[in-house]
């Protein structure tokens, strides 16, 4: 789109499930400079969900339909999807956003990222969690830790009766199980933190019955910073350990819980407007979300801004009893979109590069040939 261009962007989403309906929707809908100007599915009941919430987008039956419809394509499909379809959109002359994990080999991702150069356009990844606000904290606070000698960082939950579908009983082919998805994230956060790793080693287990992809997993990553991180992701955790306890030689940073913003989401939340961009913290009262917008399309009134916390979930930092609490940075995964808008109209860069995309996939495609074979494995000069 040209900078000149200051009419919406008009928006065209690939996939009305979780991804795109809980993540992907609320947030164009919420983001100024974008409209939701059309949606693929060909579930009736998600076809009428789409016209109750977005009465303004059209509700199509395959990805081509976009085409004429769309000045921006969001893919939000299954993973095996993604590269096929971002190839498609790439080859029609459309800038994309392409949910995460961007491929399930770094090459391919590697292989997007130079069609997106040689055609001028925008390719980017969902990397929302780059917008958590714990993780916001932490970034802010690295100059206080020193030395960061470990980093700690997980993503559990409790699920032991499995939800089914893809990610869960899919074969390889459908790019599923928890190290792709949840590890996704995990990784992202530790290359962004402490730069290129060389050394991988991971362990991955089928915990639940008519289970078929990984639900349990541990990834250690040494960075050639000299940080350790080590990575958790599970969906059979029965007691939740810390979302980050790290390690440095001045002082550690320990937070429990995670990010408020998906729950949010999930209620039918979205950010407001009076908040968007603002990043306003809650007072020392303020509680979580108490539940849904009633379909208003903004926060519910709990006195919270978005995706700020509660001084009780607060995170801790120093050495052994001498800790102190720090609030946490609102969360802010609108940021992501905001970004879109400034690259496709201003120039800027993409708010996630496609190469650094590329980058975490080399290391989850080390940690799966680690756990497979039960070795360390040394990325080569290529992957780092």
């Amino acid at each position: 789109m040209p900078p000149s261009d200051r009419s919406d962007i008009r928006v065209g989403l690939a996939g009305f499930g979780p991804a795109g309906s809980f993540f992907h929707a609320p947030l164009i809908a919420a983001t100024p400079g974008l409209r939701l100007a059309a949606v693929v599915t060909r579930d009736p009941a998600r076809a009428e969900r789409v016209r109750a919430e977005y009465p303004g987008a059209d509700v199509v039956p395959a990805v081509d339909d976009l085409w004429d419809r769309c000045d921006l394509v969001v893919i939000a499909t299954p993973n095996r999807t993604h590269v096929p379809l971002a190839t498609e959109a790439l080859k029609a002359g459309l800038p994309v956003v392409v949910d995460k994990p961007l491929a399930g080999a770094a090459a391919q991702a590697r292989d997007l990222a130079g069609l997106a150069r040689d055609r001028g356009l925008m390719l980017t990844v969902f990397q929302n969690r780059r917008w958590d606000g714990d993780f916001l904290t932490l970034r802010r606070l690295l100059p206080e830790l020193g030395e960061v000698h470990r980093f700690e960082s997980r993503f559990e939950r409790w699920r032991p009766v499995p939800k089914g579908g893809w990610r869960e009983s899919g074969g390889p082919e459908e790019i599923g199980g928890t190290l792709y998805d949840l590890g996704s994230h995990l990784v992202d956060q530790a290359l962004r933190l402490f730069g290129p790793v060389f050394q991988v080693y991971a362990e991955t287990d089928v915990r639940r019955a008519g289970v078929r992809n990984d639900d349990d997993a541990f990834v250690a990553l040494t960075h050639r910073s000299g940080t350790r991180s080590h990575l958790w992701m599970s969906a059979v955790a029965a007691n939740l350990g810390p979302r980050f306890r790290v390690l440095g030689s001045h002082a550690s940073y320990v937070k429990w819980g995670l990010d408020p913003q998906e729950e949010r989401l999930r209620e039918g939340e979205r950010p407001d407007a009076a908040d968007f961009g603002l990043g306003r913290s809650p007072g020392p009262s303020s509680g979580p979300s108490s539940g849904p917008s009633s379909g208003t399309g903004r926060s519910s009134g709990t006195g919270i801004g978005w995706g700020a916390e509660p001084s009780e979930r607060w995170g801790t930092l120093g050495a052994e009893g001498q800790g102190r609490p720090v609030p946490t940075e609102p969360g802010a995964y609108q940021r992501f979109y905001e970004g879109v808008v400034a690259c496709l109209r201003d120039g800027a860069p993409p708010p996630v590069e496609p190469d650094d995309a590329a980058e975490a996939i080399a290391v989850l495609e080390a940690a799966a040939l680690s756990a497979a074979r039960g070795q360390v494995i040394t990325l080569s000069d290529r992957e780092r």
